[in-house]
């Protein structure tokens, strides 16, 4: 007989982002524990509010599947002495089976004999199995939690009730002080206790109280009511997927209402607004038919329809006083310049172990005159960023971005327009934070986009040379996300960004212009070669590339970011090649042997008198082929590389390498080297598995 349990975990309101998570967790170990429990089921439905997680579990077996198997133990020289008792082992063994050593058996496996017992286990009636679901319920893991009452144990938020209702009959077990029962609760304000008669009724039962228990019907709900209000008033409104989700977490019964705000206000950049609406409020915007923003929200209540026009009167209360704050400041920032601002910069601190927000953009105006000149910017885009460069943080005190912290870089934006700057110039002070995560968007502009590799690496090199280096999960300055953004600029742009080279650069011209800060900061170039190198693993790992080209690309002798990318692309479009495996094992011979070769052969040239035979003489003009291959890209590099494949096994099969004489085994190391280090440009070979 097919059984229907729910599990139902009531709790004080829990804080909106924590409620998806959560159910999604409880699912997964619900899941987990009903496998390693050997119970059987159809599916498991997930319910969810801000105050309660709940689990209905259908088509549920009567009990765990039964064991019967056959356990191999000890072997026979070893479970009896030469008088046929029972060793130590033996009994042990069979203890732990839960048998005896009567039931021992023997099999013989290639000429040794062994101990075997038949074991079988009946099946727990699956109510037993059930009441271990405690302990799920409290491994349960959140962002915060806390503690209650005189108890140690830690929630996210105290437990009030739980159900825990396999069809009709109660599961018992107790977390604390509260044991499961059959009674859930309806809306605080509007439902009230409720018997359930039976798992099957939960869902019923809780709407008649007031409570839309199905996340996913409640967030439909919302969206149909915010559809139909802005249909009814032709409006424009863009449900954000975020916030509709963090709205959907804080009701249980959704009714959406338009308000309205003083069109004065709209004077203020519609970044204000819409963070003010969106961000601080939880209010959804709107925008007339030709995309211009109106003096109207809509928010959703935890509750009926009655009384609304009360709880329209105070959302509008609430906006307009923050509204007027917003006012405020615009009006007040206006009254400064730009290099008021700037000039404040001096006392606000980057870091006190690094120096101050005016030093730091010192440092970065001499980073992006080093990107300027490597990546060939024109004079106008060379100008701008410059110009940026040497503002770009103004906004930090500004009492608009005191207020409202998301808006740094927006307001800077907006105040540098207004300030006379090239909108170029403004642009680029919006787009330096970006990526504001690792998939969000990217610089447009290439004033922009220099700017914020700039940034980036500054801040990059200077925590690393004053100590703070991210490991484990700590990065509590977001390194890694910086790093993530410095590589996907590079391969949006598609700009060659050969790292430790250009690091070298930024610190010789910060050491000229005089404001380098007080760090060793060469003395980290490897480390912050090999933390972007991680990166890039982690992006080549998520586009599915295999893992041997990964590592082939990124141990490899380049730190050019966009060349690690095009290197694996390339290895992986010719992975399949009927020639792809004596191409790579070729090469990987000839880099292993290279590794043999005495240091002071680095600067070492190839004499062609010390040639013995014609096989030396061909592999010589194949590495010139290649290196002239080599300058024109890295397809082209891979075409010759597979091109002298034959001449590379042509010359083993006639040459030893070791040669006796001194003088001819170098000069053959030295061509083998400079052969080594040309298909070193593409990663290091001797990574990849070829079959």
């Amino acid at each position: 007989m097919a059984h229907t349990f729910l599990l139902e975990i009531g709790l004080e309101e829990m804080p909106a982002h924590v409620v998806t998570p959560a159910i999604k967790q409880l699912v997964k170990r619900t899941a987990d524990y009903l496998k390693e429990q050997r119970v059987d089921y159809d599916d498991i439905k997930p319910f969810s509010t801000p105050r309660r997680l709940a689990v209905l579990i259908s088509g549920l077996a009567d009990k765990q599947e039964d064991i019967s198997e056959s356990v191999k133990g000890p072997a026979k020289k070893i479970a009896q002495d030469a008088d046929g008792n029972w060793s130590k082992a033996a009994i042990g063994f069979t203890r732990g089976q839960g048998l005896t050593p009567d039931d021992i058996t023997f099999k013989e496996i290639k000429g040794t004999e062994y101990v075997y017992v038949d074991k079988f286990i009946a099946g727990e009636p699956v109510a037993s199995v059930l009441a271990g679901l405690r302990d799920i319920i409290m491994a349960m893991t959140f962002p915060t939690m806390m503690k209650w009452s005189t108890h140690h144990f830690q929630y996210i938020r105290p437990i009030r009730w739980m159900v825990a209702l396999l069809d009709d009959q109660v599961i018992p077990f107790s977390i604390l002080d509260v044991t499961t029962g059959r009674t859930t609760r309806g809306h605080r304000f509007l439902g009230k206790e409720i018997d359930l008669a039976t798992a099957a009724d939960y869902e019923e039962n809780l709407t008649s109280q007031f409570v839309i228990a199905d996340a996913d019907k409640r967030k439909q709900l919302i969206k149909q009511q915010i559809d139909k209000l802005a249909a009814d008033n032709n409006w424009t409104v863009d449900v954000d997927a975020g916030l509709l989700e963090e709205v959907n977490n804080l009701v249980e019964w959704p009714t959406a209402f338009a308000g309205s705000f003083d069109d004065k206000y709209l004077t203020i950049p519609d970044e204000v607004l819409i963070t003010s609406m969106r961000d601080h409020q939880r209010f959804f915007y709107a925008r007339d038919a030709n995309g211009k923003l109106l003096p109207v929200f809509i928010s959703v209540r935890n509750g009926t329809d009655h009384d609304l026009q009360n709880v329209v009167a105070g959302n509008e209360k609430v906006l307009t006083a923050r509204l007027e704050d917003a006012m405020f400041f615009y009006t007040e920032d206006q009254k400064k310049t730009i290099a008021d601002f700037v000039d404040r910069l001096k006392t606000v601190s980057f870091h006190d172990k690094i120096s101050t927000m005016a030093e730091k953009m010192d440092r970065v105006k001499a980073i992006v005159a080093v990107l300027a000149k490597h990546l060939n910017l024109n004079d106008a885009q060379t100008k701008a960023a410059l110009r940026a460069s040497e503002i770009y943080k103004f906004d930090l005190v500004t009492g608009m971005v005191g207020e409202f912290a998301e808006l740094q870089g927006v307001m800077g934006e907006k105040y540098a327009l207004l300030g006379g700057e090239d909108p170029a110039v403004a642009q680029a002070i919006r787009e330096h934070y970006e990526p504001i995560s690792a998939d969000g968007a990217l610089p447009e502009s290439v004033p922009g986009a220099v700017l914020a590799l700039a940034d980036k690496f500054d801040s990059i090199l200077t925590f690393f040379a004053a100590g703070m280096i991210p490991s484990g999960s700590n990065d509590p300055y977001a390194l890694r996300r910086q790093a993530t953004g410095i590589v996907r600029i590079a391969k949006d742009q598609n700009w060659a960004l050969p790292v430790a080279e250009l690091a070298s650069e930024f610190i010789a011209a910060e050491t000229d212009a005089k404001v380098a800060p007080d760090l060793d900061q060469a003395s980290q170039i490897q480390a912050v070669v090999d933390f972007i190198k991680d990166r890039i693993r982690k992006i080549l790992r998520s586009a599915k590339q295999r893992h041997d080209i990964i590592d082939a690309v990124t141990n490899g002798n380049s730190s050019d970011v966009l060349r690690l990318f095009t290197a694996a692309d390339i290895l992986a479009s010719h992975a399949n090649d009927d020639n792809f495996k004596d191409v790579i094992e070729s090469l990987t011979r000839v880099i292993r042997l290279a590794q043999k070769a005495p240091a002071e052969l680095a600067d070492a040239t190839v004499d062609t008198k010390l040639f013995e035979n014609d096989s030396e003489g061909a592999l010589d003009q194949g590495v010139a082929e290649v290196a002239a291959a080599a300058d024109k890209g890295l397809n082209d590099l891979y075409a010759a590389l597979a091109d002298i494949q034959p001449t590379i096994a042509a010359y083993f099969e006639a040459t030893m390498v070791m040669d006796k004489n001194e003088a001819v085994k170098n000069n053959r190391l030295t061509e083998l080297s400079k052969l080594a280090n040309l298909a070193m440009g593409l990663g290091d070979l001797d990574q990849l598995i070829v079959k």
